[in-house]
């Protein structure tokens, strides 16, 4: 099969799964490895490209296959970085690859961010827990693209230091000029810590927002979610810029088993972004 017609199958084939190498491995948190992945293909790997938020389904052979956020920006292409926790069968066996060992990927999938609607906006970012996986991509694709957007401001919250996902790369953007990195731990027994302390919705005393003017993007755990819309909504924030990465019971990836199913709506392709208004019309969405 020519180049040619690969590419064209990427596009039309949604089931088609194709190899990628696993290039570099960089440990992340306990049970959480960020795999950077090359495709094959020379021509797959120059132009495979998503929208920050979309997800793939990667698949070890012989273990099966699992819907896991794309955690690198499509502004950075040629690798594609996928920050898996090992949680069961599919990710303990991506966990004993060696590195240069082949898996599957077929995508993106997902809606993604609204990219069109962000820009010459000011964006917000607020991450709880393990909710950095899929926001990185759009923290890196909005800092790539700096003079599209207004003000760029990060909250983080995590339960202690040791608990946050790509921890050295963040503290490194807290002196960075253009935008605000805020990071808050709930405790620090080393006493090393020199951030803030305390809930990430306390990171709000830290900021102005003009609700008008800025959108925000928001994962972690459901409690996260309802402490940070109360936040949002206290600021006059409209129910259409609180956007959320709604990651919930996903599978196949492309709607037909219905694991993800949400009322009238799958997590697969009607999210996983999902705006506030989507989550009071389908309450169970925010858990």
């Amino acid at each position: 099969m020519s180049t040619r017609s690969t590419l064209a199958k990427v596009k039309n084939d949604i089931y088609q799964p194709y190899l990628a190498r696993i290039v570099k491995v960089l440990p992340q948190i306990q049970d959480h490895l960020l795999f950077q992945l090359k495709f094959e293909d020379p021509r797959m790997a120059s132009n495979f490209t998503h929208r920050p938020g979309q997800f793939v389904e990667l698949s070890v052979i012989g273990s099966g296959e699992a819907p896991v956020s794309i955690s690198s920006s499509p502004t950075r292409p040629g690798i594609v970085e996928l920050c898996v926790r090992k949680t069961g069968r599919v990710t303990n066996a991506l966990f004993r690859l060696p590195l240069n060992a082949l898996v599957g990927v077929r995508g993106p999938y997902g809606n993604g961010f609204p990219i069109d609607k962000l820009e010459d906006n000011n964006l917000l970012i607020i991450a709880g827990g393990l909710g950095m996986a899929p926001l990185r991509s759009l923290l890196w694709y909005a800092l790539d693209n700096r003079t599209k957007f207004k003000d760029i401001i990060l909250m983080l919250g995590a339960k202690t230091p040791g608990e946050i996902l790509f921890k050295y790369e963040l503290l490194k953007l807290i002196d960075r000029p253009d935008m605000k990195c805020l990071l808050t731990v709930d405790k620090d027994e080393e006493g090393i810590w020199k951030a803030h302390f305390g809930v990430v919705t306390k990171l709000f005393d830290y900021v102005e927002l003009d609700p008008a003017t800025t959108y925000a993007a928001l994962c972690g755990p459901p409690i996260m979610y309802k402490f940070v819309l109360k936040e949002l909504l206290k600021r006059n924030f409209s129910k259409d810029r609180i956007l959320m990465s709604l990651e919930r019971k996903m599978k196949c990836g492309v709607g037909k088993c219905g694991h993800c199913s949400i009322g009238y709506k799958y997590t697969c392709i009607d999210g996983p972004i999902f705006t506030y208004w989507d989550a009071i019309n389908l309450p169970e969405m925010v858990e």
